[in-house]
């Protein structure tokens, strides 16, 4: 690569970023890195109807939680700022004037129930219509009306757009990194909206304008832009710029494999497609994901390194990133995929910081606890973890004794289990030295001579105490709750049961 590697994302500030947005941005960062380039952010917020406020800093909070936090961006190394479109908006009047005066953009002054008209006509005659060579002399345009009557017509602010003029019989043979050679036919091509009359452009005169300003060298985005890319080239060479190279990114599936993946069908399936939460829906984060297993799951949608190795760091992807092994076909969401690279970071964490993360729950609901007990605690139940969010599932029998008894298991409290409980009692009593391994060797001793099977005390012991079947090593809970409320846990079983 003969000049600096620049790649930029790009989002609109219209709503939360969307997970397949999010896996755009990793991927530009990844070549960036792999290229001792620089990754940018530019906000493209010229559709002002649509903007949404707070929706610019989710983008950045996410991208920063991620670790994929941009070179430059707004407020941040503006070396060709402004990084908003909005902020930029006198620039693009001047480049839709060169297109104009070099006769590669038109004005048109169609109203839009001209244009509906001929829509409707076109498809009553099962036609598409298309906005093009075919019928922009016919149409209310400057290619049929004179300089003079534009002028005059603009001077007394009738509402006109500026048009691209997209060349006729031409066959544009385009490459692309990611899907080789691709082909367009110009007569196939309509002429697209590069400016409207309220000073504002539309995404692709702006697009193109700053990436060409900006300095970028490749243009790494979604699949469902691959259609823009002939207007784009032509863009480039109406301006006479060379311009960047492509990599359109195959789609983010639904789980199915039937369609691109949409917010909808986190809604239906229960899972988050958003980094962060938004609004009353939960993101990654809030669902108990970390941030370096969610990188590590959208890595490997639609790319990998060509060998079996499932865990990268962020470094090791920045050093093996390559954009000719990612895949030209869409890629499936598997969300029990991502649940899977989830446990597999959480279980090698600390137990100092699972507690880290797990603390301010405990404050949440007013219970206190000892630090060092915690951390313990993490150590039992960390290889069970999937979710940051499951830890107090996994443990609340540890800070509250329960309040009720699973159905199921409560088939094992049988007509002679309160007899065993109270002599269960009265060998703990007599224990002093209650650490786990000691109760355990005491209490299978007891066992043993009484010649009482271990399932006939074991789980009304382990009910009595948990509520359920579950948990971690028995008389590791017996040890972290101590001996009096172990005791007071099998006598409310007692008379509860």
């Amino acid at each position: 690569m003969s000049k600096q590697v620049r790649v930029r994302f790009a989002p609109s500030p219209t709503g939360a970023l969307h997970i397949g947005g999010v896996r755009t941005a990793l991927f530009n960062y990844l070549f960036a890195k792999k290229n001792n380039g620089v990754f940018y952010l530019r906000v493209e917020d010229t559709d002002q109807t649509r903007f949404v406020p707070g929706a610019e800093a989710y983008i950045m909070e996410a991208l920063e939680w991620l670790g994929i936090a941009p070179d430059e961006t707004v407020g941040k190394n503006e070396k060709f700022g402004p990084y908003r479109q909005s902020e930029r908006k006198d620039i693009y009047k001047e480049y839709a004037n060169t297109l104009i005066n070099s006769g590669w953009a038109y004005y048109a002054f169609d109203t839009p129930e001209t244009l509906s008209k001929l829509r409707k006509e076109q498809e009553a005659e099962k036609k598409t219509f298309i906005y093009n060579h075919t019928i922009r002399e016919k149409l209310d345009t400057s290619l049929v009306i004179s300089a003079e009557e534009v002028n005059r017509r603009i001077a007394n602010g009738e509402h006109y757009v500026i048009r691209f003029k997209t060349p006729v019989d031409e066959t544009l043979h385009l490459k692309d990194i990611i899907r080789g050679d691709v082909k367009f036919e110009t007569n196939l091509l309509d002429d697209k909206v590069l400016f409207k009359s309220d000073g504002m452009p539309t995404y692709h005169l702006a697009n193109i304008v700053d990436d060409h300003l900006m300095e970028t060298s490749h243009v790494i985005r979604g699949e469902e832009w691959l259609p823009s890319m002939p207007l784009h080239i032509l863009l480039y060479r109406a301006f006479g710029w060379d311009a960047p190279e492509f990599a359109h990114l195959p789609l983010i599936l639904k789980p199915d494999g039937k369609g691109k993946l949409s917010k909808r069908d986190g809604e239906i399936g229960g899972f988050p497609v958003f980094p962060l939460d938004w609004k009353e829906l939960k993101g990654f984060k809030g669902d108990g994901y970390l941030p370096e297993a969610l990188i590590n799951f959208l890595s490997q949608i639609g790319w990998n390194d060509g060998t079996e190795k499932e865990y990268f760091s962020l470094e090791e992807l920045c050093n093996i990133f390559d954009l000719n092994r990612v895949h030209k076909a869409g890629a499936r969401f598997d969300i029990d995929k991502a649940k899977s690279v989830n446990h597999h970071y959480l279980s090698n964490k600390s137990d100092l910081f699972l507690a880290d993360i797990f603390e301010p729950v405990l404050h949440s609901k007013g219970i206190t606890f000892n630090r060092e007990v915690t951390i313990k605690i993490m150590s039992l139940i960390k290889d069970r973890l999937v979710l940051a969010t499951d830890i107090w599932d996994l443990t609340d029998f540890f800070f509250q004794a329960p309040t009720s008894y699973d159905e199921k298991a409560s088939k094992n409290w049988k007509e002679e289990t309160p007899a065993l409980m109270q002599e269960l009692i009265s060998t703990l009593e007599y224990i002093d030295g209650f650490d786990s391994a000691n109760i355990e060797a005491i209490v299978k001793d007891w066992l043993t001579k009484n010649e009482i099977g271990m399932g006939k005390v074991m789980q009304p012991f382990r009910l009595s105490l948990v509520g359920a079947l579950k948990g971690p090593h028995l008389f590791d809970i017996v040890e972290i709750i101590g001996k009096e409320e172990t005791i007071s846990r099998i006598q409310k079983a007692i008379a509860t049961l």
